[in-house]
């Protein structure tokens, strides 16, 4: 796991000093080694986390025999051994005993047509010096970063993440008013937006060309679409179970390659279980280190779970209470953020990755199996809808009033409460509509109420919920389930999960694994039945029926209790907790009336609403804005 920084530019050409200020910003992704190499219009720049071949002779920047190619990449390709060796069959040797080697060697054999062959999650960047050519591809699902701006004359800029991005003069402090509207309808930035003007992200499963005299070129190599629409048939559901076990334990195999201590995490829920699970039978159970942290308030320390699970499969568990100051270590977890992202998990992520950094350098986890298998209660919501479309709206509408007026706002985990406010409040609305207002934050009239003005008008040229029917349309064809499965894949899952699980894990120097997002999984999972991933209100049923004979009967049957923290317990009064070093003044900052700001906290401390997940987008909007501002000089090159 690395960071990659690079221009390509004629006028003016890159220099060694940017390149290298940029790829020091990334000195938390790779603390191991810092690389640089320039070669007319085009510079790269390599932090470096070794996990393959940890010797000198694998580190990055790295050039091929003949000195035509040279690569930059931040992943792992998890079946380069086996890749590895059919370039031998064709006459290609080796150097290294890296994936990165591999990449490299694929591309001059393949071509573009390389990606296909890859499993894993990478972003890379190859320079071809006889044709003048720049190829960046990510990974297929995207659970790797990769910014870009076109320059204004030619050329291209990117990084692995915005602050390294922000260090070329070319790249500008300007907010993206559309990336800030999506943040407020969500808590995360969605899709090929950036924070910053003039900034994109690579999609998800596509690649970029560029070269002189050529312009950049995006194209599409792999999409998840087809297979949602062409549904596979089995025999039955033992059939179904055990393929699906099979995939799992060659995913989770593939993952186990590494050349420094790796781990896993487990919260005692099916998903990180069924990991664990796996690695305990593909190895010695003794041999297998697993991890978890928990907080002191009541409903949020999963350990108990955890430590059942570890028992029952014999492996070896670490687990810790997190007791940190959290107003303190705020400003640093909106900084590693890169982005504006206040999704709440990415407090106990932050923690739980510092802990394990602590007792090895990668770590497997259970992140996918929801969105795959339909694990949210969000699809359980979605189907309720369906069911209940015929009630009148006015009804609805009443109903909602009396939930708001009546039920208590409880301040633990999301509860009955606050997802029976929710369901109602989408319920009025078209499908597509709904499952966007399941996710909702801030809605349309909460925004008109907290922006000024002039904030409020520009934001009105573009609606968030326009990309969730984008994506919806796609998969037209597709059953309800289905299409909004798909839709998560595209948003949540790229936008919220994977983000907050590289930047947390990142920040320490961490490597997580995802074997649940292996591609073959995933397009089992697209093309399974609906019946068989969400049978009737019965969520991930095919998964669970997959792992019987491996976990606990109470692991198998526990409810989904969610990765969170404590906010609202953490945001009593202004100036304490959550607010400590903060005041309604600082919070409403250039965009938002302080007037609206300061109700919304005085309903939060009265306990009249529990705003915590709102005055959570403000307080991590305002920490990104105020550390971008003040880490302006990157560490030193080293």
């Amino acid at each position: 796991m690395c960071g990659i920084t690079g221009r390509f530019s004629w006028s003016p050409p890159p220099d060694r000093q940017t390149i290298e200020r940029m790829t020091a910003r990334l000195a938390h992704r790779g603390p191991d080694f810092q690389g640089a190499f320039i070669d007319g219009p085009l510079a790269f720049g390599h932090r470096r986390l070794s996990v393959l071949d940890t010797r000198d002779v694998a580190n990055q920047p790295m050039t091929d025999d003949s000195g035509r190619f040279v690569i930059v990449h931040n992943g792992e390709i998890y079946n380069f051994r086996e890749i590895r060796k059919d370039l031998e069959a064709r006459g290609i040797r080796f150097r290294t005993n890296s994936d990165t080697e591999v990449i490299l060697e694929a591309y001059k054999f393949f071509g573009e047509d390389c990606l296909r062959h890859f499993n894993g999650m990478f972003a890379f960047a190859i320079w071809n010096a006889d044709e003048q050519k720049l190829f960046i591809a990510r990974d297929r699902l995207g659970k790797k970063p990769l910014y870009f701006k076109s320059l204004d004359h030619g050329g291209v800029v990117f990084a692995s993440e915005i602050k390294a991005l922000r260090e070329d003069p070319n790249v500008c402090d300007v907010l993206n008013i559309r990336a800030l509207n999506q943040y407020l309808s969500l808590n995360y930035i969605l899709t090929n937006e950036a924070i910053f003007e003039g900034v994109e992200k690579l999609p998800p499963g596509y690649f970029l060309t560029i070269g002189r005299d050529k312009p950049l070129r995006l194209v599409r190599y792999w999409d998840i679409a087809s297979f949602f629409l062409e549904k596979r048939a089995f025999k039955n559901e033992a059939e179904a179970g055990e393929e699906l076990r099979d995939l799992i334990d060659d995913a989770v195999r593939l993952r186990l390659v590494s050349d420094v201590p790796l781990g896993a995490f487990l919260s005692g829920g099916l998903d990180s279980s069924t990991i664990v699970a796996a690695m305990s039978l593909l190895n010695d159970a003794n041999s297998v280190r697993s991890f978890s942290i928990g907080f002191s308030e009541e409903g949020f320390d999963e350990r108990r779970h955890a430590n059942l699970v570890a028992r029952a499969l014999g492996v070896n568990h670490v687990d810790q209470e997190v007791t940190e100051d959290m107003a303190s270590a705020l400003p640093d977890i909106s900084y590693f953020a890169d982005e504006p992202f206040a999704d709440t998990s990415i407090i106990p992520m932050y923690f739980l990755s510092r802990m394990t950094r602590e007792h090895v350098t990668v770590s497997l986890s259970g992140d996918g199996a929801d969105e795959i298998f339909a694990g949210y209660e969000t699809y359980a919501a979605d189907y309720l809808r369906h069911l209940t479309r015929w009630v009148p709206t006015g009804l609805v509408r009443t109903l909602e009033l009396m939930a708001r007026t009546l039920l208590p706002e409880l301040r633990g985990k999301v509860g009955f409460d606050y997802k029976l406010r929710q369901f109602l409040k989408g319920h009025q609305q078209d499908a597509v509509g709904a499952h966007y207002a399941w996710r909702l934050i801030f809605t349309e009239d909460d925004k008109s109420d907290l922006l000024r003005p002039d904030v409020r008008d520009a934001m009105q040229t573009h609606d968030p919920l326009s990309e969730f029917r984008r994506f919806a349309d796609e998969v037209a064809p597709a059953g309800l389930i289905d299409k909004m499965m798909y839709v998560d894949l595209k948003t949540w899952l790229v936008d919220d999960i994977l983000v907050k699980t590289d930047r947390a894990s990142m920040a320490h120097g961490l490597e997580t694994r995802m074997p649940f997002l292996d591609h073959r999984l995933v397009e089992f999972a697209a093309a399974l039945p609906i019946d068989l991933k969400m049978k009737g209100l019965k969520k991930k049923y095919l998964l669970k029926r997959s792992q019987t004979s491996r976990l606990p009967a109470s692991t198998l049957s526990r409810r989904k209790a969610g990765f969170n923290a404590p906010l609202a317990h953490w945001m009593d009064r202004e100036s304490g907790g959550l607010f400590q070093g903060l005041d309604v003044k600082s919070l409403s900052g250039e965009f938002f009336q302080e007037t609206a700001v300061r109700r919304l906290c005085e309903d939060h401390w009265s306990g009249r609403r529990d705003n915590h997940l709102k005055l959570f987008a403000l307080i991590a909007l305002h920490h990104w804005q105020n550390e971008m501002r003040r880490r302006q000089d990157p560490p030193l090159a080293g």
